[in-house]
């Protein structure tokens, strides 16, 4: 046997032993805790979904996951950490629409976004559009149809890209709203906007308005998703009102760094789908506003592709860009 074969045999031998190996501690995995990189600042619904999936994951996978929020940089800080970490299952990102839109409106997003691979769906928090407690509109028709009077209504936002923009754009371009933006740097600085009658409305989580709005501080016009949201089935949809295209939530998910073994991809997407579907922690967060969803694997990439798109479609028809 010559010394080319026997050189080809070896390189064979070393890769199938190195294949075998990295099966070997898919199957093993985890040994070790697992951190959930959460992007933001504790206490928003992005925060609180991860720490709903950690707890019930954990339980499922018989390790610790620790929470570790990052806030910083439209939620690109927190992203890059996870993209730059190594693929072995130990850091995962809990990811939302920045994740999707991020590339399409920055100009210098320091990862690309083949880095992370989605893993599991978590939840979301329906966006609801709320309006000071005494304005003259009771729903979003209402409300449309009053901006289109004079100079029309300052809607607020919480940045270039955030997902009260998104709600804006949409009913700014496909519905003849005629809306000035003013950016805040968060959701809760839109929120005292509105409650000091300093903007006209704005878009914000469930888990953030319901207070206000069962409290009678703010008024509600319509939620963004498809569903009504179960602590509040008061109050009707966007698309119960005729506005088909306005589909916004705020989403929790997880994803990984790319080149982490599907095996891994797999057990955890089962962990947190397991979550998501405990009693106790589907009772817990529908009071709080957050709807969980959880799912495959193969869903969750289908719905981050489909936002994609969508939300692709919203930036290049508004001509959204960083501000």
């Amino acid at each position: 046997m010559n010394k080319t074969r026997i050189g080809r045999r070896a390189a064979v031998f070393v890769l199938s032993a190195s294949a075998l190996a990295g099966t070997a501690s898919a199957q093993q995995w985890p040994t070790k805790p697992i951190h959930f990189v959460v992007p933001f600042s504790a206490g928003g619904a992005n925060d609180l979904m991860a720490r709903a999936a950690a707890d019930g994951a954990s339980k499922a996978l018989g390790q610790p996951i620790v929470v570790d929020n990052k806030p910083g940089a439209g939620a690109m800080l927190g992203t890059d950490v996870v993209a730059k970490s190594a693929p072995d299952g130990y850091t995962f990102l809990i990811s939302a629409a920045g994740v999707v839109s991020n590339s399409m409106i920055r100009k210098n997003v320091p990862y690309k976004d083949s880095d992370l691979v989605p893993v599991a769906m978590i939840g979301l928090a329906p966006s609801v559009i709320v309006a000071p407690a005494e304005a003259p509109y009771n729903d979003l028709k209402d409300f449309v149809a009053a901006s289109k009077k004079g100079k029309g209504l300052h809607f607020a936002t919480a940045g270039t890209g955030s997902t009260p923009h998104f709600v804006e754009g949409l009913l700014e371009k496909n519905h003849g709203a005629k809306l000035d933006v003013v950016p805040y740097k968060s959701g809760s600085e839109s929120i005292t906007a509105v409650l000091g009658n300093q903007v006209d409305a704005t878009s914000e989580a469930s888990i953030v308005v319901l207070p206000y709005i069962k409290s009678g501080k703010l008024k509600p016009l319509a939620t963004t998703w498809t569903q009504r949201i179960s602590a509040y089935p008061e109050l009707s949809t966007a698309v119960e009102q005729g506005f088909d295209d306005i589909r916004i939530a705020h989403w929790a998910g997880v994803h990984a760094p790319a080149g982490t073994p599907p095996a891994i991809l797999d057990k955890m997407a089962e962990a947190v789908d397991k979550a998501m579907k405990d009693p106790a922690t589907v009772q817990r967060l529908k009071g709080m506003g957050i709807e969980p969803v959880g799912g495959t694997r193969a869903s969750f990439v289908k719905f981050v592709d489909e936002e994609r798109t969508r939300l692709g479609a919203v930036v290049k028809a508004t001509g959204m860009k960083e501000d």
